[in-house]
């Protein structure tokens, strides 16, 4: 599988009261264009990633909002899959192009969280989990994996500040990320002095509510030639699910969501996890991250804490991942954070990341997950 990337684009991430949804779609869409070189009339079709748009903004049919951007009448329309809508979303868009049904599909991740309460934002994130079970219970997502977390410490002997290397180092990486959500480095105490959320997650182990948007044009390879606009493609994409609450689950420390999407990717890429230079991974929560590095395989079960406070998951390290800042720290807009992490890898595949360059990559990966591992989607890209 072949399909080129032909622009991308991201707005700022944070809280951007001055900014509408359609704002914030409209800015990422005629960027992304810009990137491309490309006119709105060239796009044939339109995927939109999106998870809370009803509940805060009252605003369904993005996909008709995001056609209307562009003064286009394309097929449009948007894909839910909690924290994986962006992620999925590419996932439509790829198997559109491989459909042959189109040759250029615009994607889109958007999320509009700063505009209401706190409590409304928590209980509506819950929507990603099993209602009757879990959120009719009491349960946030925070204490969701507070109980895995919990549950790893014990069965590997995770420490607290094996956990808080996570956020340090994302906090540090989006510190030369113009467009994060937050700019400043913290330190071990930083971490271990914020509150307690759910125990033993603590505030800084928490990703933050955001606003944001982002997008990326994609084509069928013959096209990208014929336009002459190639050199970075997405090679694989894989995606898979698993029961919506966890005590369905027979596994808590290990997604198997993530490995069965790893696995269809590396098998269509025909690559293995080694071969992996730089990654974008989930971590709305610290734990979320240490788990993720362990079902991509690129570390051993129970070892992803240590890699992390040896510095090996750095921008210098072994595997730079999350060099943008990660959700934790560059923000999770949640219908963005895929199309945020497929931006961060296109531009670190083009060199054009600055200060949080990495060391020359050639393969990338990215990895979303919607709910606690119940919805995993990972895409590999390859600069040619």
């Amino acid at each position: 599988m072949k399909i080129s990337v032909l622009g991308v684009a991201s707005t700022k991430f944070g809280e951007l009261w001055g900014k509408s949804l359609q704002d914030l779609m409209a800015e990422a869409q005629l960027a992304a264009l810009k990137d491309a070189s490309l006119q709105p009339s060239e796009v044939q079709a339109i995927f939109v990633g999106n998870m809370l748009a009803e509940k805060f903004e009252g605003q369904a049919h993005l996909g008709a909002m995001a056609s209307q951007n562009l003064n286009l009448n394309v097929p449009s329309l948007r894909i839910e899959c909690a924290c994986a809508s962006g992620g999925a979303a590419i996932a439509a868009g790829v198997r559109a192009i491989l459909s042959g049904m189109h040759e250029v599909v615009m994607v889109i991740g958007a999320e509009k969280m700063t505009d209401v309460p706190t409590p409304m934002i928590t209980s509506a994130l819950m929507g990603a989990a099993l209602y009757q079970t879990e959120h009719f219970a009491g349960a946030t997502f925070p204490s969701l994996f507070a109980l895995v977390t919990r549950l790893y410490m014990q069965k590997y002997g995770l420490t607290q500040e094996q956990l808080a290397s996570v956020s340090i180092k994302n906090h540090f990486n989006a510190t030369l990320n113009p467009l994060a959500q937050f700019s400043k480095k913290i330190t071990l105490d930083d971490v271990l002095q914020s509150p307690i959320v759910a125990d033993p997650l603590r505030l800084i182990d928490c990703s933050p509510v955001s606003d944001g948007s982002c997008a990326m044009i994609i084509s069928s390879y013959d096209y990208a030639k014929k336009i002459e606009n190639t050199g970075i493609n997405i090679i694989a994409t894989g995606m898979g699910t698993d029961a919506l609450d966890l005590a369905s689950r027979d596994e808590w420390t290990s997604f198997k969501a993530t490995k069965i999407a790893a696995e269809q990717a590396y098998r269509m890429a025909g690559i293995e996890p080694k071969d992996i230079d730089i990654a974008e991974v989930h971590d709305a929560f610290s734990l979320s991250e240490i788990i993720a590095l362990e079902d991509l395989e690129f570390f051993a079960p129970g070892t992803a804490g240590v890699a992390s406070i040896l510095g090996k998951t750095a921008l210098t390290g072994y595997i730079p991942i999350n060099s943008s800042g990660g959700l934790k720290a560059k923000g999770h807009p949640v219908g963005a954070s895929g199309l945020s992490q497929a931006v961060e890898i296109v531009n670190q595949l083009r060199g054009v990341c600055g200060a949080r360059q990495a060391k020359s990559p050639k393969i990338g990966l990215t990895h979303s997950m919607g709910g606690v591992g119940t919805t995993s989607v990972v895409h590999i890209f390859e600069k040619e």
